[in-house]
């Protein structure tokens, strides 16, 4: 047998044992990794106010210092001329606006595990376009942005109850 003969037989067998090799690992898939399993959804905690106490009408105002909270409440009590008004969602929400949106959405009031509630689109509570409940004693509300760049154009919001539409206001008598 001639040297070249041989070689071609050594290539050969070579090539062969490459190919067998190869279509091993093509027809033997690597056995499948089980899916990632979502973790559970946190049950929805509902919020200590109800829809219903809020929805209404409201005169509006702002503030970004503490100390202006009484001025921003008389400020807020004086725009019910136009007021805000909140109705109530088609799925049991309240129907507001979301930061730097001329549309109403229907939010959720949403209970946290800390205690504290929140208005916001649906998922977690505390989200960056949630508005934390700072306070609400049925006749003021006071809401304070989540997400901090907002909350630096926007401040906290005041929401004063205004009187049920056709009422009279009532004046201070003159001294």
């Amino acid at each position: 047998m001639s040297a070249w003969l041989r070689d071609f037989r050594v290539l050969a067998a070579a090539a062969a044992l490459c190919a067998l090799a190869l279509s091993g690992c093509t027809t033997n898939p690597p056995a499948a990794q089980a899916p990632a399993v979502a973790p559970p959804p946190v049950p929805e905690i509902p919020a200590s106010i109800r829809p219903e106490a809020v929805i209404g009408r409201w005169g509006y105002g702002s503030y970004h210092r503490p100390e202006d909270l009484v001025r921003t409440e008389a400020a807020a009590r004086a725009q019910c001329g136009e007021p805000v008004v909140i109705d109530r969602g088609p799925t049991g929400g309240v129907m507001m606006y979301l930061a730097d949106s001329a549309q109403l959405r229907e939010l959720r009031l949403k209970g946290s595990p800390s205690g504290k509630d929140y208005i916001g689109p649906p998922g977690p509570p505390g989200g960056m376009e949630d508005r934390e409940i700072v306070s609400f004693d049925g006749r003021t509300m006071v809401l304070k942005w989540m997400d901090p760049e907002v909350a630096g154009r926007y401040g906290i919001g005041v929401y004063v109850r205004c009187a049920p539409e056709g009422t009279a206001r009532a004046h201070k008598p003159a001294r």
